[in-house]
C-alpha cells in the first residue's frame, strides 16, 4: 500500500502508517498511490485522474473544502474525516479568543510589553463579562455545541442558533432555541460565533447586509474558515465600531500577517489557524484518520464518510 502524506502528523499516527504502508510525499508517481491523508493539501480532480489506485482521502480533521468531492464520487474514491477528534480542542479556543477580546487581553499585553500604562486598571481598557451573555451559534454541529456547554455551564450563557440542518426538537434538546432566520439571530445575539463549514453557501455568510443586525456591542469569532466572513466588510465595521470586536483563527489567505487591513485594528485578534493544534486533537485526529484510511483499504467501511 503506497500513501501520500506531505503534512505533519502526530509522531504515534506517522509511525503507525509507516509501519503498514509505504509513505510518499508527492504525487510525482500518482498511478502507484493508493490513499491519501491531508491537512491543509488540495486534492483536485487532476490528480485523482491521474492516481488510478487511489480509493481513499482521509481529512485530518473536518472541514473538506480543499478535495473536490464531486470528483472523488465520480471516481468512487472514499473520502473520510476526523469529525469530533478536534472538537474540544476548537471549543476551547473559541472560548479563549471570546475572553481575549472582551478583556482586550491581547492589547493590553501588547502594549504591556511596549509603552506601557500610566495607570492601572486603565479606563480605555475596561472590558464586558461573558457571564448571562446571549451566544449566537451559526452551526449547531459538534463544534458549537461544545462551545454552548461551556458556556452555559460556566458563565450561565443563553444559547440561540441558526442551523438550516437541524431541527427546533434538536435544538430544543441541547438547550438551544432555534431561529430560522440568521438576521433574527444576530439581532439578539451578544457574540456571535460561526462554525460552519466553507461551500457555496456559506461564503460571505456574514457580510456587510448581516453586520446591519448585530448589536453595536457584539463581539464576532470565527474559527471555521476564511471567506465564511467577508474581512473586506468586517474591516469596516470594526473600524467604524458598528460591532465591539471580532476574533479570527480562519483566513482567506493564510497564515495571516501584516497584509491584512485587520491587523491594524485593536479590537481585532488573530491566531494562525490554531483551533486543533493542540496535542490532544493532533494524536486523536492522526491516529484516527491512519486507523480509518488502513481500514478502508482493507475493504471496511469508515465510521466517518463523507463520499
Amino acid at each position: 500500500m503506497v500513501v501520500y502524506l506531505s503534512e505533519y502528523i502526530h509522531p504515534d499516527a506517522e509511525a503507525l502508517l509507516r509501519k503498514r504502508a509505504e509513505v510518499v510525499n508527492s504525487f510525482e508517481h500518482a498511478e502507484d498511490i493508493d490513499a491519501v491523508i491531508l491537512r491543509t493539501a488540495e486534492v483536485s480532480r487532476e490528480i485523482m485522474a491521474r492516481a488510478k489506485h487511489l480509493k481513499v482521502i482521509g481529512k485530518h480533521g473536518v472541514g473538506c473544502n480543499t478535495i473536490d468531492l464531486e470528483a472523488a464520487g465520480e471516481y468512487g474514491i472514499t473520502v473520510l474525516n476526523t469529525p469530533s477528534a478536534n472538537t474540544n480542542s476548537v471549543a476551547e479556543l473559541i472560548v479563549g479568543l471570546m475572553l481575549t477580546v472582551s478583556r482586550k487581553i491581547s492589547v493590553c499585553d501588547a502594549k504591556c510589553r511596549e509603552e506601557g500604562f500610566e495607570r492601572i486598571a486603565p479606563p480605555e481598557m475596561t472590558g464586558i463579562e461573558l457571564t448571562n451573555k446571549t451566544v449566537g451559534l451559526v452551526g449547531m454541529g459538534n463544534i458549537a455545541r461544545r462551545v454552548g456547554e461551556i458556556l452555559k455551564n460556566g458563565f450561565s450563557a443563553v444559547l440561540a442558533g441558526y442551523d438550516p440542518y437541524c431541527t427546533e426538537e434538536q435544538a430544543k434538546a441541547w438547550g438551544i432555541k432555534k431561529y430560522t432566520e440568521l438576521k433574527d439571530l444576530l439581532l439578539v445575539s451578544d457574540i456571535v460565533n460561526i462554525s460552519v463549514p466553507l461551500t457555496t453557501s456559506t461564503e460571505n455568510m456574514i457580510a456587510e447586509p448581516e453586520f446591519q443586525y448585530f448589536k453595536k456591542n457584539a463581539i464576532l469569532i470565527n474559527a471555521a474558515r476564511g471567506g465564511i466572513v467577508n474581512e473586506e466588510d468586517l474591516y469596516k465595521a470594526l473600524k467604524e465600531k458598528r460591532i465591539k470586536a471580532a476574533a479570527c483563527d480562519a483566513f482567506v489567505s493564510e497564515p495571516p500577517d501584516g497584509s491584512n487591513k485587520l491587523m491594524t485594528l485593536e479590537n481585532f485578534c488573530a491566531t494562525p489557524h490554531i483551533g486543533a493544534n493542540t496535542e490532544e486533537a493532533l494524536y486523536r485526529m492522526g491516529m484516527e484518520v491512519v486507523e480509518e484510511v488502513l481500514s478502508v483499504l482493507e475493504g471496511k467501511e469508515p465510521k466517518h464518510r463523507v463520499i
